[in-house]
């Protein structure tokens, strides 16, 4: 009866081991599965950016939080993979290729350069545009409504007219307006073509000094200071690159420098009807995602965006002496500058 008893108790501890290790066994292939379908609902997400300056860096936040406001967080469900070109077209090449190697489900480009190296890379892999003054003008896509091939994005329209129309409410007395833009740039160009007939309209004698390299930046603002009565700044990331070649030179001079980023007038600029960085970022970042989701971007309309904010800086204005109107300044916002 004594052996009954242990061989009994041996088959029960037996059966409750057998029990513990299935649970077990079940347990890790109930977590490998769980993991390896996380790791199948992480997409990937390629950033492009031309060069460093702090519109294109806040673009670049934006884009991260637009993805964010969609659903899909860095380290989470999506893994971003960000590669900046420094301006060399070269690399540019380069990494549109890395980018691509590295699996990307969608890319983005921030600033023309960065969007042509993609669309020369790939025609099957989806790319978004961050904010691209003239995507049409760049052959980036067809038609703003129909884009009609893998790319899609932002357009951010510089509202010029608003822009020369502030000036002049400004600089009354201002009778020629010198334009610098890198000769590189087809957005840059295109801004200054159509801000030239603007100023024109307006009465302003126009003198445009184009440079080809940022070095030429700071030689080129001493003649282009002494031949005009302000300086008109366009959206330009070789000039965005240096800003403060151009600002030392033109507070020497005491000229205005009127500039065309919200961001430049913080640097020293005096003022410009501007868009927010940061805000076209989160657009582009929300388009990203519903490329994600499986959006076709030719058949997805390039979200334009062609308003902007009177921004002022109030410091610089007072240090060279000019009024701002009080109907501007009512619905004006008005900084201090850095």
């Amino acid at each position: 009866m004594k052996n009954k008893g242990i061989i009994g108790a041996v088959a029960a501890i037996g059966i409750i081991l057998i029990g513990v290790f299935a649970f077990q066994m079940g347990a890790r292939q109930s977590t490998n599965g769980s993991s390896q379908t996380q790791t199948e609902k992480v997409k990937t997400v390629g950033i492009l950016q031309f060069v460093s300056h702090p519109s294109l860096d806040q673009i670049k936040k934006g884009v991260v939080a637009g993805l964010k406001d969609a659903g899909y967080t860095e380290g989470k469900n999506v893994k971003i993979e960000f590669l900046n070109g420094q301006a060399d077209q070269s690399k540019l090449n380069t990494m549109s290729q890395q980018l691509i190697d590295k699996k990307s489900d969608v890319l983005v480009g921030i600033a023309t350069p960065a969007a042509k190296a993609l669309a020369n890379a790939t025609s099957t892999t989806p790319i978004i545009m961050g904010a691209i003054s003239d995507p049409v003008g760049a052959k980036l896509v067809s038609d703003l409504k129909h884009p009609g091939k893998n790319i899609t994005g932002v357009s951010n329209q510089t509202p010029v007219d608003q822009q020369i129309e502030l000036a002049k409410k400004l600089f009354p007395a201002a009778k020629t307006v010198g334009m610098i833009y890198s000769s590189a740039e087809e957005n840059s160009k295109s801004m200054i073509k159509e801000a030239e007939t603007k100023a024109k309209a307006a009465g302003y004698e126009v003198k445009k000094y184009a440079i080809s390299s940022s070095n030429e930046i700071a030689q080129t603002t001493q003649v282009m200071c002494a031949e005009t009565d302000f300086v008109y700044v366009p959206q330009d990331n070789t000039i965005a690159s240096a800003f403060q070649a151009l600002m030392g030179e033109a507070d020497k001079a005491k000229k205005p420098v009127f500039v065309s980023v919200d961001n430049m007038v913080k640097e020293g600029g005096i003022a410009t009807v501007g868009q927010n960085q940061y805000d076209l970022g989160v657009e582009t970042g929300k388009m990203a995602a519903a490329a994600l989701e499986g959006k076709k971007p030719a058949d997805t309309p390039v979200n334009v965006i062609d308003y902007g904010e009177t921004i002022i800086n109030e410091e610089k204005a007072k240090e060279l002496g000019i009024t701002i109107p009080a109907d501007v300044k009512q619905d004006a916002k008005l900084i201090k500058g850095e």
